[in-house]
């Protein structure tokens, strides 16, 4: 993926406007999890997102981006991101999938995704699932002005190497804003104190990719669907963020304050 140099820096407007992009996300990612059922294939999935993305007057960001086929990346099991929706693809009780989706609105990006189990998941992703939704949720504790991107990374690492996971090292957040990939990288590992340093304004994807193995990653064959190496379970989550003085701001939250993404 390619990045901008120069990390933008959000007025309070920009940072409405992404809002209003992060609230689509959010709001169809919600319709979505309350979908996913056995025997749904991947493609229903990517359809049903192209058509509430339609109803909301928002764009899709993933569509074309650098050839990718859908709006919406749908990884199942120990497809780590990128995952090629299809009608081939159908889903069965016990997988887990993750749902990476972003919209365009008024020029403006919004990024999240979230892992869901289909039926009844077993213990072992049940937790795999919890961890990375909570290493996410640490990560964005970390976020304030004057902290440094390497917070962030040591937050999501610390969390899930202590449970016995591997975190994903081949792709990393990133920022956002006017491109849906822009600078800084937000690496999901690393010291803290080290990396660029966050100001109030900036806008940040953080998304941890955990896999239940090693962190070791693959990209299939088609030249998106990244897997885990040892074929070991993955989840994903992400939020875009904007870093203000006192913390940070969700902006991939749903419409309605009752519903939770993740």
């Amino acid at each position: 993926m390619f990045m901008q140099k120069a990390v933008e820096i959000k007025t309070q407007d920009e940072a409405a406007a992404m809002r209003r992009a992060g609230v689509v996300v959010a709001d169809i990612l919600v319709l979505l999890r309350g979908l996913v059922a056995p025997g749904m294939t991947t493609g229903e999935i990517d359809r049903i997102a192209r058509e509430e993305l339609k109803k909301r007057g928002a764009k899709p960001a993933f569509l074309n981006y650098h050839g990718f086929p859908g709006v919406i990346c749908v990884s199942v099991n120990h497809e780590i991101v990128h995952g090629i929706p299809s009608d081939a693809r159908k889903l069965n009780s016990g997988d887990i999938v993750g749902l990476d989706f972003g919209a365009v609105v008024d020029r403006f990006y919004g990024d999240s995704a979230i892992t869901v189990g289909v039926g009844a998941i077993s213990p072992e992703a049940e937790r795999l699932v919890r961890v990375t939704r909570e290493s996410l949720e640490r990560g964005i504790a970390a976020v304030k002005a004057g902290a440094r991107i390497g917070d962030i990374g040591a937050a999501v690492q610390a969390h899930a190497e202590a449970a016995g996971y591997g975190v994903v090292r081949d792709f990393v957040g990133h920022g956002i804003g006017r491109a849906l990939h822009e600078e800084p990288p937000v690496p999901n590992y690393g010291k803290v104190g080290t990396g660029p340093r966050l100001k109030a304004g900036m806008t940040i994807a953080i998304e941890p990719m955990v896999n239940a193995g090693g962190p070791e990653a693959e990209t299939l064959d088609d030249g998106w669907t990244a897997v885990t190496k040892d074929r070991s379970l993955s989840a994903h989550f992400e939020h875009t963020v904007l870093v203000t003085e006192q913390g940070s701001q969700i902006l991939t939250l749903p419409s309605t304050p009752a519903e939770k993404i993740s």
